[in-house]
């Protein structure tokens, strides 16, 4: 190998992406994640811990491939679906890209003005500031890092996600006292634990998704190591090392929860739309969890903005390029004009503060679970740069969880 080729040692590039997709998955959802999967008891519990590792890792890897397939190095998911699938079907999939992704970013610059609005006045105990100046200060400071190169954007989320792992690896510890029987009592009948690990699936699938940051991922690790086979194989390193860190860290705290509350009390938790760090709070009195909860939230929703930026940035990038067929491009000009009008859409929603986004986000769901589950699928079997993954068993295994997992969305929905 010659000395100006890049080393195949793992090195602190793959750690810094690794802790970014870790960041884009765990949103302040990790905060209601052990409401929403612990109320079917413990013992669904565990086959979904079982289950959400191999299908984390092999769905996204999977879309990663797709991205890497392109005849052209460097093509973004956008341009490798036209390229692949033809101008029509490009179009469409690159719109219900975005529209899958940007409706989670609104959700971001929303939640992260609620979340500090909160702070100041619940813990700090001062007034609550302007709403308009206060949401524009942080999504403009939050849009400004995304317009500095990658390795700016990758310290910023290690210097997140570092203290979001270290709080909820603490709180899952601090909680083991605290654990009791009561949930491993639950017995679900048979019917009643098919039923619940169906709807559950989607939960911790969205939990544990990262898909927004894959294609910018991948266009990166080709960057890095520009041999094809040497992009793969460290890419599906990466994403291994991140499915490891979110079983072990998010399914941890997970089960910290559930163990601690009883079914009654999960299912008050759920009535009282309180975050499970506010709850656990109330019940022990605890000034300090109810501190961390804030902190979580904010850590959580500001990694998680920068990987579903990338996606959403992308994805309206890909739509404009299309829709004007302009091969001369300013790439830069391009960038700062998609800042602008997420600067602008972000402050218009969260100065708003509309309770409808949940379920935007909702019908997003299914959209994504078709990109990120089927759509590479269905790649390996009728793109010829992508049939040498035909005949693997983990292509049943992601394209059978990902029908249930959309199957479980659409019946969620109606």
């Amino acid at each position: 190998m010659s000395s100006n080729q890049p080393s195949t040692k793992w090195t602190k590039f793959n750690i810094a992406w690794m802790i970014n997709l870790f960041g884009t998955a765990v949103g302040a959802g990790v905060l209601f994640l052990p409401i929403n999967a612990g109320r079917a008891g413990f013992w669904p519990l565990v086959i979904m811990a079982i289950l959400v590792g191999p299908m984390t890792y092999l769905a996204h890897r999977g879309l990663s491939r797709f991205v890497l397939s392109s005849a052209k190095p460097g093509s973004d998911i956008t341009e490798v679906v036209e390229e692949h699938f033809g101008k029509t079907a490009g179009k469409l999939i690159t719109l219900l890209y975005f529209f899958a992704i940007f409706p989670i970013l609104l959700i971001y610059g929303n939640g992260i003005t609620n979340t500090v609005d909160s702070f100041i006045v619940h813990q700090l105990g001062m007034a609550s500031p302007n709403r308009a100046l206060l949401s524009l200060v942080l999504i403009a400071v939050l849009i400004s890092v995304m317009l500095m190169n990658e390795r700016v954007m990758l310290k910023l989320t290690e210097w997140l996600v570092y203290p979001l792992v270290l709080i909820l690896f603490a709180l899952s510890v601090y909680l083991i006292p605290e654990w009791n029987g009561s949930m491993l009592q639950e017995m679900p009948t048979a019917s009643g634990f098919i039923t619940t690990l169906w709807i559950t699936i989607p939960v911790l699938v969205f939990s544990f998704n990262h898909s927004p940051a894959i294609s910018a991922f991948s266009q990166s690790q080709q960057r890095e190591y520009q041999d094809p086979v040497l992009a793969e194989k460290y890419a599906s390193k990466t994403l291994k090392g991140t499915s490891t860190m979110l079983l072990i860290f998010v399914m941890f705290f997970v089960f910290s929860c559930v163990l601690t509350l009883t079914p009654a009390e999960l299912a008050q938790a759920k009535a009282e739309n309180i975050s499970i760090l506010s709850f656990l709070a109330n019940k022990f009195d605890n000034p300090y969890i109810s501190y961390f909860g804030p902190l979580v939230a904010f850590f959580a929703i500001t990694s998680s903005f920068f990987g579903h930026y990338l996606g959403a940035r992308e994805g309206l990038e890909g739509l404009y390029i299309k829709m004007t067929d302009n091969k001369q491009i300013n790439r830069k000009k391009l960038n700062y004009g998609t800042a602008v009008f997420f600067l602008l859409t972000l402050w218009g929603v969260a100065v708003i503060n509309p309770s409808i986004l949940g379920l935007i986000e909702s019908l997003g769901g299914p959209i994504i679970a078709m990109i990120l589950f089927i759509m590479p699928m269905y790649a390996i079997r009728k793109v010829p740069a992508m049939q040498r993954y035909q005949g693997q068993l983990s292509n049943i295994f992601v394209t059978v969880m990902g029908l249930i997992a959309i199957s479980a969305v659409v019946y969620g929905l109606f």
